[in-house]
């Protein structure tokens, strides 16, 4: 039998280990005639961008071929694995090119007319509608759906702000909806209206959160609901406020006061408790294979280096359903000559990328 044999301390260990890779998966007995890849160094888990957007860029929707380079951008980068955190493109064909990352889809973002960017997601009229939208996006995914849960609301002219787009009792029945369906829910928010109601209602997960509170941090840590902050991605909140300082003040000072107090809001998830993974919102605002940048901005936030690279990797795979590197695992790995848990800039020249356990490049 034929195989692939790596050797090097495997993380989130300290310990050397061989392991052996066969038909894509990882094998911890010997295997014999095994080719040696990789003799020294750190293996990492696959690393993992927890809310990317596989579909979309700087101008909207893009096509299949376009979406097809997005991924293969983030793959370069050693992201292995990727929530997709909603598209208006259906990437089902990419899930069956075995050169590109493994893709866990959203299905499309649910938002109300004129509350999100258009042409990105199913928009309903009428919000008591939002069960069934929910059971048709839970259908389309891969057990995630993606609400839209705040956004400005220009009907209030000079004084608009963020603001939640669904009646709390409307998300109670939406998100049993899906936990019936066997999908999580996961929604955008940006401020603080919307998170009593997400949270109360058992929403999953929350995507950029910077609008938590001490009362909301505490019912979050409290019930294990998940932060996914894209920290990358928030740091385009002052240019937000400043396209929006004219026509609508109160907006724009809302998004600057979220945008200097997101590091501190962030630690205090973390030190309550909170889950908290690495996504970085890539498409549309933010270029496709940043995670290492995103690592970084975790760990500048109050994270050790090593958590942060859990958050970007061996912990975030375990969310998804994915384990580490265990025997049985999928091949899906990372060799690094450094120990990145000293210095997290050696994530960005890996010696080696395994995907389904075939070399990549």
């Amino acid at each position: 039998m034929s195989g692939l044999h790596l050797r090097g301390v495997v993380l989130p260990g300290d310990e050397v280990r061989d392991l052996w890779v066969v038909n894509g998966r990882v094998r911890t007995t010997p295997v014999p005639g095994a080719e040696t890849v990789a003799d020294g160094g750190f293996i990492v888990p696959g690393l993992v961008d927890a809310h990317c957007h596989i579909g979309i860029g700087p101008d909207g929707p893009v096509d299949l071929d376009a979406a097809h380079e997005q991924a293969v951008v983030d793959r370069d980068t050693g992201v292995l694995l990727i929530r997709d955190c909603a598209s208006p493109l259906d990437t089902k064909p990419l899930q069956e090119r075995l050169e590109l990352p493994r893709i866990l889809r959203a299905g499309r973002h649910i938002a109300r007319p004129k509350r999100y960017i258009p042409h990105l997601g199913v928009e309903l009229e009428d919000p008591s509608l939002l069960p069934g939208a929910v059971a048709e996006q839970a259908a389309e995914g891969d057990g995630w759906v993606k609400l839209v849960g705040d956004w400005i609301d220009r009907s209030a002219g000079a004084g608009a702000d963020l603001a939640p787009l669904w009646p709390d009792e409307v998300l109670a029945e939406a998100i049993q909806v899906a936990h019936d369906a066997g999908a999580k829910v996961t929604a955008h928010v940006f401020g603080e209206a919307a998170l009593p109601g997400l949270l109360a209602a058992g929403i999953d997960c929350i995507e950029h959160g910077t609008g938590l509170t001490d009362d909301t941090i505490a019912m979050m840590a409290s019930a294990g609901t998940a932060l996914v902050p894209t920290l990358i991605n928030i740091e385009n909140f002052p240019g937000i406020a400043q396209s929006a300082d004219h026509k609508y003040p109160v907006y724009a000072a809302h998004m600057r006061e979220l945008h200097e107090g997101v590091r501190a809001t962030v630690r205090s998830a973390i030190e309550a408790g909170i889950p908290v993974y690495a996504g970085t919102d890539a498409g549309g605002g933010i270029a496709h294979g940043r995670i290492v940048d995103e690592i970084l901005a975790l760990r500048d936030t109050g994270m050790s280096a090593e958590d942060a690279l859990a958050a970007g990797s061996w912990a975030a795979r375990r969310w998804l359903g994915w384990s580490g590197l265990d025997d049985g695992a999928a091949a899906d790995l990372l060799v690094l000559a450094d120990d990145p848990r000293k210095d997290l800039e050696a994530l960005r020249h890996p010696e080696l990328i395994m995907l389904r356990g075939r070399l990549v490049g």
